[in-house]
């Protein structure tokens, strides 16, 4: 398999262009406001939960996979989060942090359904792939989840999340609970892992 290493040269940004090679363009305002208001009404509007889905849905995924490695289940990750992000009964549109809700409760649904039913012995041969864009990304997603595979579970959870979710590392940190210095020197380390990764597989 082709790919060329010097993705990784340049630090985040290549990462990023490699783990997110197609950017998709949506039509919506992704404003922290306007995606508060539309958390605060889905409960009882399928127009809003439709724009949250679609606003979102990759990025869910994104962290989904990142925690499972298993594309069947990060999928029913999605469905779930969405599920459960209509039966929220306590959120402040005019406090809240909207997109990091959205992910803090994917990362909860992902580790959860990860403990019951991922399986030790389960391959874990399954690629990153973004919503309609799967017969284009096959190949180099199969490259990255074999470089992935490199990094414990903390460090993968930070790549996906700074990368596929482009979220900052103060978000990172409030999703998964921990410092940000502490995020940052797991993203350093990753990135150096991969790329030397990365350098081998030339």
């Amino acid at each position: 398999m082709t790919v060329d290493s010097k993705f990784y040269a340049g630090g985040d940004g290549k990462i990023s262009a490699l783990l997110n090679p197609y950017e998709q363009t949506r039509n919506f305002d992704i404003s922290g406001e306007n995606v508060n208001e539309l958390i605060a009404g889905c409960s009882e509007s399928k127009e809003k939960l439709e724009k949250l889905y679609n606003m979102f849905k990759d990025s869910v995924f994104a962290v989904a996979f990142g925690i499972t490695s298993d594309y069947h289940l990060s999928e029913d990750c999605v469905a779930e989060t969405f599920v459960r992000l209509t039966q929220v009964k306590r959120f402040s549109a005019k406090k809240g942090d909207g997109k990091g809700f959205i992910l803090t409760i994917a990362r909860n649904v992902a580790l959860e359904f990860r403990r019951k039913y991922k399986r030790e012995n389960e391959s874990s041969d399954i690629y990153i792939r973004s919503y309609g864009e799967a017969d284009k990304t096959v190949e180099n997603s199969i490259y990255i989840n074999h470089l992935l595979e490199y990094l414990n579970d903390k460090q993968r959870q930070v790549i996906v999340l700074k990368c596929c979710s482009e979220l900052t590392f103060k978000e990172i940190a409030k999703i998964m609970k921990c410092p940000e210095s502490t995020v940052k020197s797991r993203y350093k380390k990753a990135i150096a892992i991969l790329q030397e990764k990365a350098g081998a597989d030339k």
